[in-house]
Parts: structure tokens; C-alpha cells; sequence
């Protein structure tokens, strides 16, 4: 191995995880706020960043709580369908009748419109928390059901061989082959579906839920406060990013071996 192909120092490679995402940042915000200086853009059709500044600003005590609900919502959402999607998956990849009676139905489901069931949901469920989870959870249920069955399905032909090489039962197999080589394709399902969480909590405060940022955006939007709008969808991005984040470091702990067995880019 050459110095070239050595990764760099931890420290260097922190430093450059957080400066280029930084870096980023600043030449949207720099571009955006640009855009709306040089081409004179009204602040209802596009505030500038001063503007969503001043919309945290004059609202932060409720913007701060709403985001605390819609962040809450989005957790337990993805908590949800994270379980069940398992389960399912899990008993998708273990029974080929069960993979055959519902696998077609699940691929239906996932082709409806989410928003289609809004109104069935509100005679179901009423005003409140349960629809907005019960969205959330049909958002981003599908992909983990999915990368479950398509990881556990999917285990190398060596350790399969091996497992049955040394006699080990059904249910070891799974526990110590099957199961931990399926653990990274699993976790990529898992990463797919945490900003579909933020999503579907999205589209259920904002058809209807009583808090959460998504009610902030159609009240401030039909008013015509879009820069308190924007600041709403500016939280609710960071909101996903730490929850995507978060869910990394929880990938990076459960799974220190990959990063061991993988080459780096």
C-alpha cells in the first residue's frame, strides 16, 4: 500500500466531514440569498435568508416546540415501521408461501398515493397524532421490508456453506450468518426510509395534525408569511439531517466490521 492509497488521520478525515458539508451550505445560502438581491425577488414569492432569519427570530419559542412534535413524530414513525418492516421482511426471506401471498399486495400498497388515503385516514383515526404516525409509518414502511428480505435472501454462497458444513440448526444459521450479513443491506432500507419519515410526518400535520412544523407551514403559507414558511421547511431540513445522521452512528456501531472489510473510496 502506498502514502497515496493510506486514509488519512482520523482528525483530517473529522476536519473534512464537517468543512465541506459547511462549504456547501454556504454556497446555497450564498446563491439563494444572491438571487433574491440581484433579481429584486418579492419576499412573499422568495424570501431571502435575512428574512427566514427574522421569521425564526419572531417566532422562535413556537417554532422550537413545533419542531420538538414533528421531531418526536418522525422517531417514532420510522420506530414503527422499522419493527414491523423487519418482522415482515424477515418472514418474507424465512417462507416462500408468505413471500408468494404477500408480496404482490405489499407492491400494490406501496403504489398508492399516500396522499390518496388522507381522508380515509381522518374517518379512521380523527384529528391528531395517531394519523400523522400512521402516514409516517406508510411512507417509509415499504423500503425496509424490502432491503430485509432482499438482505437476508441474499447471503454469501461461502458462509452459507459453512453454516451447513458445521451442522448448525435453522435458527443458528440465522442468528450468526444470515442475520449479521444481511445487517449493512438492511441499514441501507433503514437510511432510505428516515427522511421518507420526516415526509409522511410532513404530509399528515399538514392534512391533519394539531401541532408539528407542517401545520406552522400551511397556517404562515395562507397568510402570506412565507418567510416564517421557510423557516419551518429550513428546520424541517435540519431536522431530517440530524435524524439521518443519528441513524449513521448507530450504523457505525452496530457494524464495525463493515467499515473494516470494505474498501474506502
Amino acid at each position: 500500500m502506498t502514502d497515496t492509497d493510506r486514509p488519512g488521520p482520523p482528525r483530517r478525515r473529522t476536519a473534512s466531514a464537517v468543512l465541506w458539508p459547511m462549504l456547501g451550505l454556504s454556497v446555497t445560502i450564498g446563491a439563494w440569498w444572491t438571487a433574491t438581491t440581484v433579481f429584486a425577488v418579492n419576499t412573499v414569492v422568495l424570501p431571502s435568508p435575512p428574512d427566514v432569519l427574522d421569521g425564526f427570530q419572531r417566532y422562535r419559542g413556537l417554532l422550537v416546540a413545533e419542531t420538538w412534535h414533528t421531531t418526536v413524530a418522525a422517531a417514532l414513525g420510522f420506530a414503527l415501521s422499522a419493527i414491523a418492516g423487519v418482522l415482515i421482511g424477515t418472514a418474507i426471506a424465512a417462507w416462500r408461501p408468505f413471500e408468494r401471498m404477500f408480496s404482490p399486495l405489499l407492491v400494490a400498497f406501496n403504489a398508492v398515493p399516500k396522499v390518496a388515503l388522507a381522508p380515509l385516514m381522518l374517518i379512521w383515526f380523527g384529528y391528531g397524532r395517531t394519523p400523522v404516525l400512521a402516514m409516517a409509518f406508510m411512507v417509509c414502511f415499504f423500503p425496509i421490508v424490502l432491503s430485509t428480505a432482499v438482505g437476508l435472501t441474499t447471503t454469501p454462497a461461502d458462509l452459507a456453506e459453512l453454516a451447513r458444513s458445521v451442522n448448525a440448526t435453522r435458527w443458528q444459521t440465522f442468528r450468526w450468518v444470515r442475520l449479521p450479513a444481511a445487517l449493512p443491506q438492511m441499514f441501507v432500507g433503514l437510511r432510505v426510509a428516515m427522511p421518507l419519515a420526516v415526509i409522511g410526518v410532513v404530509v399528515g400535520e399538514m392534512q391533519y395534525g394539531e401541532t408539528g412544523l407542517g401545520m406552522i407551514i400551511v397556517q404562515t403559507s395562507g397568510q402570506g408569511d412565507t418567510a416564517t414558511a421557510f423557516t419551518a421547511i429550513t428546520l424541517l431540513a435540519v431536522v431530517s439531517i440530524v435524524l439521518y445522521y443519528l441513524l449513521l452512528m448507530v450504523e457505525r456501531l452496530a457494524l464495525p466490521w463493515v467499515r473494516a472489510t470494505t474498501s474506502a473510496r
